[in-house]
């Protein structure tokens, strides 16, 4: 079965706001770059965050602070349910680390996948309950908004909630003492792409206010929350929200942080053993390096290792809690390789035709459900497909996870098969690249059939062509260290992509490099480029048609171009080379 083989789109841009970041003194590359992607002023890649959305934007904000801090005037003990991915566990380290600043008394805890499924469900709540001493008040992160039985068995047993979360709402929600959530009905934040961790992060700064209102901190210790951007930029990019403008903001706030060396010391020893340099810190560092490591023990074990690994301020046990993260997530590699292979053998062994499908679904007995939802991404991205893949639950249920292409809304698609088929999806909630949801077993054959008719019913055959957006030729003096420096210095990411262009160039000369790389020297015109070709060692045509992006290649104290080649064609010998981009996925990037 071979990778989808992509049609080279290059942008539209604006032509008047190209225009007007041209006269601003922003180059014509540099220019057509933002103008494609909605910038229209060059203030918006002033990323200071002082420009940032204000808090009293965000709805049920200020209301949730004076909740808060009522609650830690009267000496109430709050508990912390997080959900179990980067978003989460950063989400969680975040509120941990506020509120134990300002003095209140808070401990957290986070669902098992395996054991409780996710979020707030009413048996973590009599777990909340049972604990000595119990919690008066329960406050999830990147949770809670579908919670409707786990906030009213809390309600029952008379521990109130509190719900920060930042997916989309169904039609029902659930009876808390307060929902702060920019996706929920009425609420006027400008921005809807905060993840998990950049609300309750929003969250904490109304407290800080609230508290400092009331005179607080004339009595107890004061705390810097703008302290936890790094958090912040961690839990946003791995979580693969949209880095809209505001989005940006936050994450080059907590960039920053990190390369002036102010990260916390979980942070700091994840990027170590993720071999990325904190004084260069990006974000590929933090969806690729950081992010996967984080999600691996809420994939295999229990993510309250990741949040203990972000709360510990000592190096040492920070450093050997980020080990025991590293091994986890060398285990999901394997695992991930293993299941690949057998759903490749699976769609091959039945002659799959893509032609004749509009989604997949996967199922294999022994599939782990911590890493179906990767497995569904790789898949994706040989097929151009919608893809569902089940590994088994308990009690005859099948857990699933799910990962769509642009054209498809995959939480509505699941919506419609729903609705249409009573009782054949038991629960199911996501956005609209990632979703996951459960079944029976038995009932999976018909899922198949409803889920691939609702898919027919929502794209159209074009739909299915796999397009890969560029930013079309530059000229050979556009080809320069100044221009990949300034694309170095942005913050790209989901919805707010790196840029790549088109080119054609002959190949001057080859190596392996590393064993599995190609090194590249390439003619275009009268000027040579170095070029590297990552996981790729076999011959490439003397005359290519390539996409790459421009790169920086530091050298023994030397700073060089150098384009990083991402596909590349050749009339003789046509041929789709695939490196990892942004991609949305439940618990993060898939890496």
């Amino acid at each position: 079965m071979a990778n989808a083989k992509p049609r080279f789109n290059p942008r539209k841009y604006d032509i008047d706001a190209y225009d007007a970041l041209v006269k601003s003194g922003v180059s014509k590359a540099m220019a057509r770059v933002m103008s494609s992607r909605g910038i229209t002023d060059v203030s918006s890649l002033d990323y200071n965050l002082r420009n940032a959305l204000g808090v009293n934007k965000l709805t049920n904000a200020d209301k949730m602070a004076k909740l808060i801090a009522d609650k830690m005037e009267a000496g109430k003990r709050f508990l912390v349910v997080a959900d179990y991915d980067s978003d989460g566990a950063t989400s969680c380290a975040i509120l941990v680390r506020a509120m134990r600043g300002f003095g209140a008394n808070i401990e957290y805890m986070v669902p098992n996948r395996f054991e409780h499924g996710y979020g707030l469900t009413p048996d973590i709540v009599k777990i909340a309950a049972a604990m000595t001493p119990r919690p008066d008040s329960i406050i999830t992160v990147d949770n809670g908004i579908a919670s409707i039985d786990g906030v009213a068995e809390a309600n029952k047993l008379g521990i109130s909630v509190l719900v920060t979360d930042h997916h989309l709402p169904a039609e029902q929600t659930p009876e808390a003492e307060c929902i702060v959530n920019p996706n929920q009905r009425g609420c006027t934040f400008p921005s809807k792409n905060l993840a998990g961790c950049g609300v309750i992060f929003y969250v904490m700064l109304a407290v800080k206010h609230e508290l400092q209102q009331r005179g607080w901190f004339n009595t107890h210790p004061n705390f810097n929350v703008t302290d936890l951007l790094d958090f912040v930029a961690l839990g946003t990019v791995a979580d693969v929200v949209k880095l809209d403008d505001n989005n940006r903001k936050l994450v080059s706030a907590g960039l920053k942080q990190m390369r002036e060396g102010k990260a916390h010391e979980g942070i700091q020893a994840l990027l170590h053993v993720a071999k990325r340099d904190p004084n260069k810190a990006n974000p590929w560092d933090m969806g690729f390096g950081v992010g996967p490591r984080l999600n691996a023990a809420g994939r295999l074990d229990d993510m309250s290792v990741g949040i203990s690994c972000l709360l510990e301020d000592d190096p040492f046990k920070a450093s050997t809690l980020a080990e025991q993260l590293n091994t986890l997530n060398i285990e999901r590699r394997a695992i991930e390789s293993d299941m690949t292979v057998q759903a490749v053998q699976q769609l091959e062994g039945t002659e799959f035709n893509t032609d004749d499908k509009y989604s997949m679904t996967l199922f294999h007995p022994d599939w782990h459900q911590g890493v179906i939802g990767i497995l569904a991404s790789r898949i994706k991205e040989k097929t151009n497909r919608p893809v569902i893949a089940f590994g088994r639950g308990s009690n005859g249920e099948l857990k699933g996870s799910g990962r769509s292409i642009p054209p498809l809304h995959l939480r509505d698609a699941l919506d419609m098969v729903y609705k249409q088929n009573p009782n054949l999806i038991k629960k199911f909630g996501g956005h609209s690249m990632a979703a996951g949801l459960t079944i029976m077993e038995d009932d999976l054959a018909k899922f198949t059939v409803a889920f691939e008719e609702a898919c027919r019913h929502m794209m159209a055959p074009e739909d299915l062509e796999l397009v890969v957006d560029t930013d079309g030729s530059l000229s050979p003096d556009e080809i320069n260290l100044e221009l990949a420096e300034a694309i170095k210095n942005q913050v790209w990411g989901q919805g707010f992509p790196e840029p790549v262009f088109q080119g054609e160039f002959t190949v001057e000369n080859q190596k392996i490099v590393g064993e599995k790389h190609s090194k590249l020297r390439l003619l275009q015109g009268n000027r040579i480029y170095d070029a590297i070709l990552f996981h790729h060692t076999d011959p490439v045509p003397n005359t290519i048609k390539a996409v790459y992006s421009l790169d920086v290649n530091e050298w023994q104290g030397s700073r060089m171009l150098q384009l990083r080649i991402q596909n590349f064609d050749a009339a003789e010998k046509p041929q789709y080379v695939h490196n990892p981009v942004f991609e949305q996925t439940e618990s993060g990037l898939a890496l």
